[in-house]
């Protein structure tokens, strides 16, 4: 037993690793180990020889198994400061940058036109997003047999059999908003109309619900010219570049005399640049206020008049930030907005500052 214990515990002592370790267990205290061995001709010895003998082989048994206990712990601290030693930490160190999240490029935006319309005194109006037939159509000067009261435009609510309530539809533009606006508070008004609008459309530059915004100016001598200030010195503080529109003959129902509105540009190298170059790019829908619209909302059509325009939040924040696809806007992941480099809260001002 002598001979064991002094070749075992010499082993132990010159093991390199935990694998080395588990062999010499094996060899020693395993189930075919040889101290294992020796226990089991216990059963053959004399009741004298096994009181002798068994103490002394459990005694060697344990002082081999807190040997190895003691080796794996000893080989485990080594390890532990060898990687403390490589794998040393600056804890005084800066930490490493985190990307910070953003807000969706619609909200950018719709925070970026509010800004620069408020510099120009307009104010931000709200209304339900569920309209009255009357509200989304009627009060706008659109006839009943116009194409956008058809289905296959507009979402109609469901009507149980027997409700005989007038329709409602979910609203097709902000225009509503400009009705509620002017019978609430009548005029002089200037307010502009920023929300979510729904149509049965959807491709590469619709879907069927899409965001929007609207304004509206009411008072006594204002007219076309003012309406195209107006949209210069907006474009030009939101693009960050003096840019000239260019206003063609148009018609809508709730406008007369109506213009659709392009804008200045050029394409360099595929890339659309907004303010320069001799090409033109159409982006919204304006007008003088119709008289009748005017009454709808309890105006004298005599006394007052206007302008009103409306424009795609979604559309422009695609011109601003070169995204191709408006569908991207509500099937991707947000980190696509790396790719096209939007960087959130930067807030343009009539003043060119962010």
């Amino acid at each position: 037993m002598d001979d064991l214990k002094s070749k075992y515990l010499s082993l132990i002592a010159d093991a390199a690793d935990e694998a080395a370790i588990e062999d010499l267990r094996v060899q020693a205290v395993g189930k075919k180990g040889e101290i294992s061995l020796q226990m089991r001709e216990l059963g053959k010895m004399t009741p004298e020889e096994r009181q002798v003998a068994g103490p002394a082989l459990n005694a060697l048994k344990d002082e081999i198994n807190s040997a190895l206990s003691a080796k794996k712990a000893a080989l485990a601290d080594a390890a532990l400061d060898e990687r403390l030693r490589s794998e040393w930490l600056d804890v005084t160190l800066p930490a490493r940058d985190r990307r910070e999240g953003s807000i969706h490029p619609i909200s950018q935006v719709t925070e970026e036109v509010s800004a620069i319309f408020a510099d120009m005194g307009f104010a931000v109006a709200e209304g339900p997003q569920i309209e009255s037939d009357w509200y989304n159509f009627d009060a706008l000067n659109i006839p009943g047999h116009h194409p956008a009261r058809a289905e296959m435009d507009t979402f109609y609510t469901h009507r149980a059999e027997g409700d005989n309530r007038p329709p409602h539809v979910l609203r097709t533009h902000t225009s509503p908003v400009q009705i509620r606006s002017m019978e609430a508070n009548g005029a002089p008004i200037r307010i502009i109309c920023p929300g979510r609008v729904y149509r049965a459309d959807y491709d590469q530059t619709h879907t069927p619900m899409f965001n929007q915004v609207e304004g509206l100016a009411i008072d006594k001598d204002i007219s076309m010219a003012n309406l195209k200030w107006t949209l210069e010195e907006f474009f030009s503080a939101y693009f960050g570049a003096r840019v000239k529109t260019r206003f063609r003959a148009s018609h809508f129902p709730f406008t007369e005399p109506s213009a659709e509105v392009d804008i200045q540009c050029s394409w360099v190298d595929g890339q659309l640049k907004v303010g320069e170059g001799d090409g033109w790019l159409e982006v919204l829908g304006s007008g003088m206020v119709h008289p009748k619209v005017l009454q709808a909302a309890k105006i004298d059509p005599d006394q007052w008049q206007g302008f009103a325009f409306g424009v795609g939040i979604d559309r422009i924040a695609m011109l601003k930030y070169g995204i191709p696809d408006l569908r991207a806007f509500f099937d991707s992941d947000l980190r696509w907005l790396r790719h096209y480099g939007f960087s959130a809260l930067q807030v343009p001002t009539l003043h060119g500052g962010l």
